[in-house]
């Protein structure tokens, strides 16, 4: 799995029914995110996290789902302990996948992995610990993988994820540490000719190759 790959397709069961994974995604984004197993004390806060922050993912024009390498009926009562642990109710769907097929087509897990999650320990699924941006294209847009032992930051990929949105849509890049409405960069494949019509007013070039502009629409 690469950057502009197609993220697979799938059918799936989840916690709010059966779903075809790229008629699900729609015409919009998609944030999938992975777990080794349900019942971990750092995915529990994780999936709360998440949940708490569903309006700005909504906001964004962007769906959550979640995955472990469990059935639903475990995710269901996994939601329960999530509810209790970090006060946010999980509204959005847990994809089951107790046979590792979507955890292999995402190459989470080897081919090799078997086709059950019985009898598998969080230690054994480590590697299933991977957040994807999916695009309305049904690309990869980013992908993130954490060790078991990491909590995921996702305020840092609501910033990873208005960066690509915002680099989606204009021609420019974000430098480090960019935060929405900070300054951003014109890209090289942008001609100074061009770069004049779409910023009459100039731009910062502290290198021949660095143009610094203020954020399009900010």
């Amino acid at each position: 799995m690469r950057i502009n790959d197609v993220a697979p397709d799938f059918q799936a069961d989840t916690t709010q029914g059966p779903i075809s994974f790229h008629e699900w995604i729609g015409d919009g984004w998609a944030l999938l995110f992975s777990h080794p197993k349900d019942f971990t004390p750092v995915c529990t806060t994780e999936l709360g996290a998440v949940a708490g922050l569903q309006g700005d993912f909504a906001d964004r024009n962007c769906k959550i789902i979640g995955i472990s390498v469990d059935g639903v009926s475990d995710h269901e009562r996994w939601k329960a302990d999530i509810a209790s642990a970090t006060g946010h109710a999980v509204d959005y769907p847990l994809i089951g996948d107790p046979e590792l097929k979507v955890a292999k087509a995402y190459e989470m897990l080897p081919a090799d992995a078997g086709d059950t999650s019985e009898g598998r320990t969080a230690a054994d699924n480590a590697t299933a610990r991977t957040v994807f941006i999916i695009g309305p294209d049904k690309k990869v847009k980013a992908q993130l993988t954490y060790p078991m032992t990491t909590g995921r930051n996702f305020a840092e990929i609501l910033r990873l994820l208005d960066s690509i949105q915002l680099t989606a849509a204009e021609q420019v890049a974000t430098p480090a540490n960019w935060n929405q409405g900070d300054d951003v960069i014109i890209v090289p494949s942008v001609s100074d000719d061009e770069a004049k019509e779409r910023y009459p007013d100039g731009w910062e070039q502290p290198l021949p190759y660095l143009r610094i502009v203020p954020q399009p629409g900010s």
